[in-house]
């Protein structure tokens, strides 16, 4: 069996240059990974399983199940697996639970059957099953343009992260769909990106259709610097120590579930498939 994880990340910024003509937007946006998410086992079988199932989720509507499907019908493997899913992150919660989990499951059975894919074609397979997916599987922190899938190595800071989850979930689709969503934001370079205020275009739109996100991030905001990742829901406060983070999660309002992470500009997932 391997087993891999299959990392959160974050946006550290996001937005949104223009809408194109095939629906899709034109993004500028800082990914970087943290050392928490899900993690998925994969095992040598006859068939392709996957357990336990999400509620909800119809399995061949599962990310991963199409993941492992894209990847047979790519190489004309007939080869099976049973793959075991540990799931910690939140579905519409903007940090890219599914994505990750579909990345993982590429590089996975890409070691598991032997098939000796490079990174970059695993990635191009992945664009096909979300935009989101390249970035997991390319393992580094990264200035993302285009749909998110051109990319520019990048090394921000490393702080620590609390993450919370108001507890609902926002459709990406619905998102990018509204019309009072920005679409206008000016085309920078990475660098002065990096030198200028870090902003996501989506965070008033969704905090104004969710009103559970508004509460959170201005609770979050009293103890540190604050956005929505994504197109939401989960928000992130930036702390330079892990206790600093820690306190602030013990005095959270009653209910409120998270988490504290390091942020990683190498994926956990690339160090762990480097060290097999």
């Amino acid at each position: 069996m391997i087993c891999l994880p299959a990392p959160a990340k974050l946006n550290l910024f996001l937005y949104i240059t223009g809408r194109r003509d095939d629906g899709y937007h034109n993004l500028q946006t800082l990914f970087q990974f943290v050392d928490f998410g899900d993690e998925l086992g994969f095992e040598t079988a006859d068939e392709l399983t996957l357990s336990p199932e999400l509620p909800g989720v119809a399995p061949e509507s599962n990310l991963i199940i199409k993941a492992a499907r894209l990847l047979q019908a790519h190489t004309g493997s007939h080869k099976g697996a049973h793959i075991t899913l540990t799931k910690r992150l939140p579905m519409g919660g903007g940090l890219g639970g599914g994505s990750s989990d579909a990345a993982t499951t590429l590089v996975g059975l890409n070691r598991l059957w032997q098939l000796g894919l490079g990174n970059d074609e695993l990635a191009s397979l992945g664009l096909q099953l979300g935009a989101d997916v390249p970035v997991f599987v390319h393992g580094r922190a990264a200035f993302a343009e285009g749909v998110g899938d051109i990319f520019t190595d990048a090394v921000p800071p490393e702080p620590w992260y609390l993450v919370l989850n108001p507890g609902v979930e926002v459709s990406t689709p619905a998102v990018f769909t509204d019309p009072e969503l920005p679409r206008n934001s000016p085309v920078m370079s990475l660098e002065q990106r990096l030198n200028s205020p870090w902003q996501n275009d989506c965070e008033a739109l969704v905090k104004k259709r969710h009103p559970e996100v508004a509460k959170l991030l201005s609770w979050l905001l009293e103890y540190a610097p604050s956005r929505m990742t994504g197109t939401g829901a989960c928000v992130f406060g930036t702390f330079d120590s892990r206790k600093a983070a820690e306190n602030a999660l013990e005095n959270a309002p009653a209910g409120t579930v998270g988490f504290v992470a390091k942020g990683c500009n190498q994926s956990p997932l690339l160090t762990a498939i480097k060290a097999l």
